[in-house]
Order: structure tokens, then C-alpha cells, then sequence
């Protein structure tokens, strides 16, 4: 099964996804006998000021690997955020020198004592592919008891959309997947682990029809920081900052750590604390 928005050529199916969301009259163009919605190859080329023979091979994947600056210009005519620009790089270019994808090798104990003075704050180690490799007592009181499950199922994709419990967690469901799929997306080009990733996409996308439309978006963000506000079975709700964060030396793993957003959620989580079982 191929990867619904994602065949043979990538960064053509990237190009005509974004320029297909921007409005030709906010851009100065005629909104008229528009066949598709968005702007045309030639109206790109015009505002990157580069050749519509060209940008069209690039959509069509002929012509050969673009250069920085054609890329550059593109991503400024498409009205793009710095991750999504990112993204075309990644796309156009391959990964950057010193990124290389390493498979899962675990986490070192110096690692996993940092996770574990973080509590009662949530934390985890997760892979580009978004598998959780290492865990605090907090994230098993909070998010998911991860040691109780096969490390194959240790995926936040999995948890998100397959996962009933995880779900009804959410306040809003829909924005957090959105947001879930689109910073998937940006890790694992950022890591070179697009081949890594397609067996999972591909069950994804035939697991959950909601993940193979969301996929099918092309949307990217960075994870970054924020608030998220969950529904936990015992505590009822909690409220947290969250913020990621790359392991250094490691470009393959990044750290999540979810802070109380106050002391009344702190003491919450520390209350079942005591309960819960140490991680090894």
C-alpha cells in the first residue's frame, strides 16, 4: 500500500498540497476559471521568479534535485512557516549532514535518572518514529502504564488514534491528533527516517481512516511548547505545560516533559504517586 499523499514523488505531491491552499485573490491573481482551488504552477513560479517549465518539473519529479536557493524562493512564494520550509528542504535535498537515523538502542541510566527527577512532572523518551523508549512514574500514573505494554505498542500515533482510552482523554480530540500527525510528520524527515516510518504509516492509514485523511493534509509543525489539558480517570482533569526537547548527541530521540500547570495539579499527581509502581 503506498503512502496516501506520499508516492513516488514527495516533493511534487508537498508542492501542489500548499499551493493548493493559498488564495489566488489575497495574492493578487483572478479567482476565476479555476479548475482546481489555489494557485497555479505558473502563478508559484511567477512569485519565486523562476521558470513555470521547472517548477512544473518539480511537481512532476523530472529536472533533477532542486537547488537551495530555487527552494528558498518556492518556500517564500507558498507563504511558508519556517517548519514547513524546513520540510520542503528535507524534501527537495535529502537530510542535512549531520542528521543520521539510528534505530531504537535504548536509553542510557544517566537518561533514565533524568526522567526520574523530573517527577512529579510526566516525562518520556520517544524516537523519531514517535516510539516511547524510556518513562517516569508520573507518565504511568498520568499518561500510560508504557511497561505493561509490548515495546511494539509503545507508539504515540498508536495510542492517539487507536487507543479508546487515550481518546477520550482529550479535550479536543481532533486539534491534538491534527497536531499529533503534523509534528510526526516534521521529526521524522528532520531525522531521515522516511523509510522507517512508511510500515507504520501504511497500518496506520488502514487502522484508522481518521490518520489516513490527516496524513493525506501534508501538514507539519514543530512540537515546541504549550498547554494540554487532559481527563484522568482518578484525578478528573489536570492541566499541564508541556515542552520537548532534543537529547543531546542523540538527534534521534527527543525528550516531552508535561509540568503542572499549577500547584493544585502537582499535588494531584503526587497524591497517587505512592501507589504507583517504580520504574526499573
Amino acid at each position: 500500500m503506498d503512502i496516501p499523499g506520499a508516492q513516488d514523488n514527495p516533493l511534487g505531491s508537498y508542492l501542489k498540497d500548499r499551493r493548493s491552499k493559498l488564495d489566488p485573490l489575497a495574492l493578487g491573481f483572478s479567482p476565476a476559471r479555476r479548475r482546481t482551488p489555489g494557485l497555479r504552477r505558473e502563478e508559484v513560479a511567477q512569485r519565486a521568479n523562476i521558470s513555470a517549465t521547472w517548477y512544473t518539473w518539480l511537481e512532476q519529479g523530472r529536472g533533477g534535485a532542486p537547488s537551495a536557493d530555487v527552494l528558498d524562493r518556492i518556500a517564500r512564494a507558498l507563504m511558508l512557516t519556517d517548519v514547513e520550509r524546513e520540510h520542503l528542504f528535507l524534501l527537495g535535498l535529502g537530510r542535512t549532514p549531520d542528521v543520521r537515523y539510528r534505530k531504537n538502542e535504548g536509553v542510557t541510566p544517566r537518561l533514565q535518572r533524568v526522567l526520574d527527577a523530573l517527577n512529579p512532572s510526566p516525562a518520556f523518551i520517544r524516537t523519531a518514529t514517535w516510539d516511547i523508549v524510556a518513562w517516569n512514574t508520573a507518565a504511568t500514573v498520568i499518561l500510560t502504564d508504557y511497561g505493561k505494554l509490548p515495546p511494539e505498542q509503545r507508539n504515540v500515533l498508536r495510542f492517539i488514534f487507536l487507543d479508546p482510552r487515550v481518546r477520550a482523554a482529550q479535550y479536543d480530540w481532533e486539534s491534538v491528533a491534527r497536531f499529533v500527525v503534523g509534528a510526526f510528520r516534521a521529526d521524522a524527515a528532520r531525522a531521515g527516517a522516511a523509510a522507517e516510518v512508511k510500515p507504520l504509516v501504511d497500518e496506520m492509514c488502514r487502522l484508522s481512516p481518521e490518520f489516513a485523511a490527516m496524513w493525506r493534509d501534508n501538514d507539519v509543525h514543530g512540537h515546541g511548547e504549550g498547554i494540554k489539558h487532559l481527563r484522568h480517570p482518578i484525578l478528573g482533569p489536570v492541566s499541564f505545560e508541556y515542552s520537548a526537547f532534543a537529547v543531546d548527541g542523540r538527534p534521534d530521540l527527543g525528550m516531552v516533559v508535561y509540568n503542572p500547570a499549577s500547584p493544585a495539579d502537582a499535588e494531584k499527581i503526587r497524591s497517587v504517586l505512592g501507589s504507583a509502581p517504580k520504574q526499573e
